[in-house]
C-alpha cells in the first residue's frame, strides 16, 4: 500500500526530499556560524587581552600588575562581548519575527536565533581566548621573559585560530594563518609601543 502510494505521488516524495535536504543544509550552515563566531571570538579575547597586558608590560614591571590588569580587561570583555551579542541577535529576531508576521517569509520557530545563547557562547570563547595570555604569564616573575612567554604563546594560539578559521570559511591555510599572525603581531607591538612612549613622557603609574 505504502509503495503504491508512494509510486502514485512522485512529485509529493521530491517534495519531501528537497525539504529534507535544505533542513540539513539549514542546519550544518547554522553550526558552521556558531563555530565561526566562536573562534572569531576566541581570537578577539586572545588578542585582546594579550596586547593589554604587553602594554601593561611595557611600563610595569611587577607580575601582579600584568595579570589583575589583564583579568580585569577579561572580565569587561566577555561582559561587552555578551551584552553586544544579545543586543545584535535580539534584533536580528525581532527582523525575521517581524517577517514571519507578515507572510514574507516561512520559517520554523525552532530555528530562530537565541540571543541568550549567542551571548553565553560569545562570552565564553571570549574568555577562552583571553585565558592563554593569562596563563601564560601567571607563574613568570622576570619581566623579559614574561614578556617573552606571552608573545610565543600567544602567536602559537593565533596560528591554530588561523587554521580553524581557514577550515570554517574554506579558505587558503597559509594565507589565513599569517594574516591573523600578523593582525596579531601588529595589536600587540602598537599597543607595547604606545605605551612604552607615554610612560617614557613621565605619565606612567
Amino acid at each position: 500500500m505504502a509503495s503504491r502510494e508512494a509510486h502514485d505521488n512522485p512529485i509529493d516524495i521530491e517534495q519531501q526530499t528537497n525539504v529534507e535536504l535544505k533542513e540539513e543544509e539549514f542546519d550544518y550552515a547554522q553550526r558552521a556560524q556558531w563555530l565561526r563566531a566562536a573562534v572569531l571570538g576566541a581570537n578577539d579575547g586572545l588578542v585582546s587581552i594579550a596586547s593589554i597586558m604587553m602594554g601593561v608590560g611595557a611600563v610595569r614591571y611587577d607580575i601582579k600588575t600584568m595579570i589583575l590588569t589583564g583579568f580585569a580587561a577579561l572580565v569587561g570583555g566577555a561582559c561587552s562581548m555578551a551584552i553586544g551579542e544579545f543586543v545584535s541577535v535580539y534584533s536580528q529576531l525581532d527582523i525575521e519575527l517581524a517577517q514571519i508576521k507578515r507572510g514574507d517569509e516561512e520559517n520554523d520557530k525552532v530555528h530562530m536565533p537565541n540571543p541568550f545563547q549567542a551571548a553565553l557562547a560569545s562570552s565564553l570563547s571570549f574568555m577562552v581566548g583571553a585565558m592563554v595570555p593569562l596563563v601564560s604569564a601567571a607563574f613568570i616573575t622576570e619581566h623579559k621573559l614574561r614578556l617573552g612567554v606571552v608573545a610565543g604563546a600567544v602567536s602559537a594560539a593565533l596560528l591554530v585560530f588561523g587554521v580553524l578559521g581557514a577550515k570554517l570559511g574554506k579558505a587558503p591555510m597559509r594565507r589565513s594563518c599569517i594574516r591573523v599572525l600578523l593582525g596579531g603581531w601588529f595589536a600587540m607591538a602598537i599597543t607595547f609601543g604606545l605605551t612604552k612612549l607615554i610612560g617614557s613622557k613621565g605619565l606612567s603609574l
